[in-house]
């Protein structure tokens, strides 16, 4: 169990620019900054390391809400475990805290899987994280789907979604946000219970 007054560290995985920003390997992005947004704060570059943060509280209203510490690394995807692990030191998070919102390529697109520790599925994000603090770390899986026919997956995930699922990530990106609080404030059980498709 992790201490119930330690803050989480909410991780949204994507690249820096706005030559990423509409790609499916950038969901961890548009999730954070929705969540950003729900908590009243706009995202600053911190100075303890490579990353922007929003630091605010999710939940009840009040000192009851969770302290949340939101991040982006503006390292690229591959080197994210760095800036992860900066953060969680210097605002003294423990693992079972961290919270990595990512893409998915073996979930159908749209789908959402919450789970806590695991491989990393060949994603880079995931994988610099877990080689920098171990594995026990929350996801929150973002399903993107299979490339197509015989599409690289390198560049299918720096692909922007296509308009088909564009239609419908309005409103995934915001269940999403949804389910990432539900797991800080309620546990993983009763977000899985929920939100897991």
């Amino acid at each position: 169990m992790s201490d119930a007054n330690a803050p989480w560290l909410i991780v949204g995985l994507g690249n820096p620019g706005p030559d990423y920003a509409a790609n499916r390997h950038n969901v961890g992005f548009m999730v954070a900054d929705l969540l950003a947004e729900r908590m009243g704060g706009k995202f600053k570059r911190a100075q303890k390391a490579q990353a922007q943060l929003v630091e605010g509280r999710i939940g009840a209203p009040g000192p009851s809400g969770r302290r949340v510490v939101l991040a982006k690394p503006m390292s690229y995807m591959n080197l994210s475990g760095g800036p992860v692990t900066s953060l969680r030191d210097f605002y003294k998070v423990p693992t079972a805290n961290i919270v990595a919102i990512h893409d998915e390529l073996d979930i159908d697109y749209g789908t959402l899987r919450l789970k806590l520790g695991g491989g990393d599925n060949g994603h880079n994000g995931l994988k610099s994280m877990t080689k920098s603090m171990g594995a026990d770390y929350h996801r929150v899986r973002f399903g993107i789907g299979r490339p197509p026919g015989r599409m690289q997956v390198a560049d299918f995930v720096l692909k922007d979604f296509s308009s088909a699922e564009r239609k419908e990530l309005g409103y995934l990106v915001d269940r999403t946000a949804d389910a990432v609080e539900c797991l800080v404030t309620e546990g993983l059980e009763r977000a899985q219970s929920t939100y897991n498709s």
